[in-house]
């Protein structure tokens, strides 16, 4: 934040022009990790009561009010590729030589960087490209150099008289097979909606909705020795949606129930919905509604909330206004993907597959890693591993995570990546020794026609991380980038085939390969709301706990520039000390980082941080949050 005021400014006319002197000045005198991404400009800094900077009142930095100056594209694939950019990272323009991950790019927008580029310019890069060259010039210059042909889109396929399973969806088939119907991977949200609500236009969305997506209207028999999807036509599926009368204290228990509920994949539809009607509601004219929604994760993932939800405020829009909604048409289904994707894996057989020449990177990367991270418990681990699990919340303030990100940006790696080395280190100053061995989950959709689909793409990659040599952050930073990077390129492989294909050695008490799961909660919300009965742009996921097939999970979100961390450890018998690496995690730790990044994290001090010693606010309590849904 710069005052206008400034006298060695003061020639200078208007906030942009200001701020674009201390940029030029800025850049030439530092490292370019150390120049700003954002200047403000403001006649007078807010000050508080007592004449100190009221921070609080400070304007949030636009990172994107810069994007689109400098140069104008020099060739029709340079504007291509700013308007790629542009629309990822949705912008209204970019510039050729505006940085991605300045403008807000991260892991996951570069996939679909990667998918979009695929798709308009017909060429194939990888997302290590993304990072070493993050602009469009650069870009463009890599696109000039032979390089691999685009893979295959996925388009409309003709259907085989029987369709066969998704990978991931066979896996969750074989476990439902093995130890019955139950409910450890329904996903189950509720919508609190205020006002008066249509119940028969809400009947019809959800119908509309249900035929949109065959997803939602696929079941799972078993056809001879082989499972198999059979989507249902839509003029064969009912969908019921009971509308139940419930005091407020009997509501909790009711979605308990409905949160347990077994579905048979073989002969039921993977979604169930029930809306409730609050006899004692809190709005101005009394009606207050509870939507519940349980989808079993055979047909869903945490990305298809964002289609899910929107769908259902357009079609429910569409019906109170009596009509039917407007939608284009989705160019694929998710049978079409299932199709695809055994057709892209190709056969292990085949040397020259991809599934075989990725499988092949899994094994040399993966040989002579740790079977189990040795993590201290308080407690011997059961022979069987238990389905309850434990919360342990924590918040990261927004000041520290802004300096997370600035170092971030500065060393050339995503916000995953500086989480990644964070708990790497953490595992490590624990217990777990310098081979650490973290399990992540990505989105999966790396073509830009499944954007838009209810289905299950989500696979599991595993990022083994070497600590051993005492390296210091900067050097850590560096191997995690790396990793991060093969991963994303080798993450064709479904982890139920990995598993198959490593051969570990399997137990009862832990999952295979991993124990820690990581995951960043960026998945787009795109929801826009619907102002008919107060329907909200972000529908809140809940979840029995339990329901988190991991031993330990971390997630982290961002709301509203505000992050927030949640950490959890799934355990018999959950306890405030079941879980003590997470306890040892302490914000002003990862500060410290930002402000000298060449200490050996494995020598620095996991010190205590409190907010009557310094101002870093963090928190951390073993009270037990709403439990979020496992995506």
């Amino acid at each position: 934040m710069v005052p206008q005021t400034d006298a060695p400014l003061a020639g200078k006319s208007g906030g942009p022009a200001v701020a674009d002197a201390i940029w030029e000045s800025l850049a030439a005198r530092l490292p370019s990790h150390m120049v700003p991404s954002a200047l403000v400009v403001l006649e007078r800094l807010p000050l508080t009561v007592n004449g100190k900077v009221d921070r609080a009142a400070l304007p949030e930095p636009d990172h994107a009010s810069g994007a689109g100056a400098g140069r104008m594209p020099a060739t029709a694939r340079e504007e291509l590729m700013c308007s790629v950019f542009a629309q990822v990272l949705g912008l209204p323009r970019v510039g050729v030589e505006d940085d991605f991950f300045a403008l807000g790019g991260h892991s996951l927008l570069a996939v679909r960087l990667v998918s979009r580029i695929r798709a308009v310019l017909g060429v194939e890069i990888s997302v290590r490209t993304v990072f070493e060259a993050p602009t469009a010039a650069g870009l463009t210059r890599r696109l000039a150099q032979p390089g691999a042909p685009a893979r295959p889109a996925v388009v409309a396929m003709p259907r085989p008289r029987e369709l066969p399973m998704s990978h991931a969806q066979s896996r969750l088939w074989f476990l439902d097979r093995l130890e019955g119907p139950n409910h450890m991977y329904n996903i189950c949200l509720r919508l609190r909606l205020s006002g008066h609500l249509d119940t028969a236009a809400l009947r019809a969305a959800l119908a509309d909705v249900v035929a949109r997506h065959e997803s939602l209207r696929t079941t799972f028999p078993l056809v001879g020795d082989q499972p198999s999807q059979r989507v249902q036509p839509v003029e064969e599926v009912a969908i019921e949606l009971p509308v139940i009368a419930v005091g407020a204290e009997e509501l909790e228990e009711r979605l308990g129930r409905l949160a347990v509920h077994a579905f048979d994949l073989a002969a039921e539809l993977p979604l169930r919905t029930d809306l409730f009607r609050l006899t004692h509601g809190e709005s101005p004219d009394g009606e207050e509604w509870v939507l519940s929604v349980v989808l079993h994760h055979i047909a869903g993932d945490g990305w298809s909330m964002g289609p899910l939800w929107r769908d259902m405020s357009e079609a429910y829009a569409a019906r109170c206004a009596g009509r039917t909604p407007d939608w284009e048409p989705l160019p694929v289904q998710y049978a079409d993907y299932t199709l695809w994707q055994r057709a892209l894996l190709g056969d292990a057989d085949d040397p020259g597959s991809v599934l075989a020449r990725q499988v092949a990177y899994w094994k040399a990367r993966l040989r002579g890693a740790p079977q189990e991270l040795a993590l201290p418990v308080d407690r011997p681990r059961p022979a069987v591993a238990g389905r309850r699990a434990g919360w342990v919340p924590l918040r990261i303030p927004a000041e520290v995570y802004a300096r997370l990100t600035e170092l971030a940006r500065g060393q050339g790696v995503t916000m995953f990546m500086l989480l990644h080395a964070a708990v790497a280190v953490l595992l490590s100053k624990s217990g777990a020794g310098r081979d650490i061995v973290i399990g992540s989950p990505v989105a999966g959709r790396l073509d830009q026609a499944l954007d838009n689909l209810v289905g299950f793409f989500a696979n599991t990659l595993v990022l083994r991380t070497d600590l051993s040599g005492d390296p210091d952050f900067v050097e850590l930073l560096d191997r995690v980038r790396a990793t991060c990077l093969e991963a994303f390129e080798h993450q064709d492989v479904p982890f139920e085939r990995l598993v198959e294909e490593l051969a570990p050695a399997r137990s009862m008490a832990r999952p295979p390969l991993f124990q820690v799961l990581l995951a960043v909660q960026n998945n787009p919300r795109r929801c826009r709301g619907c102002p008919v009965c107060g329907w909200p742009k972000n529908p809140q996921d809940r979840c029995r706990p339990g329901s988190t097939w991991t031993s330990r999970s971390t997630s982290v979100v961002t709301k509203q520039g505000r992050p927030s961390a949640w950490t959890a450890g799934s355990c018999s018998r959950p306890s405030s000390s079941t879980s003590p690496p997470w306890r040892r995690w302490r914000p002003g730790w990862c500060g410290s980082w930002r402000r000298s990044p060449p200490t050996p994290p494995c020598r620095s001090t996991a010190s205590t941080c409190s907010t009557a010693r310094n101002g870093s606010g963090c928190s951390g309590s073993g009270t037990t949050p709403p439990a979020r849904c496992r995506t």
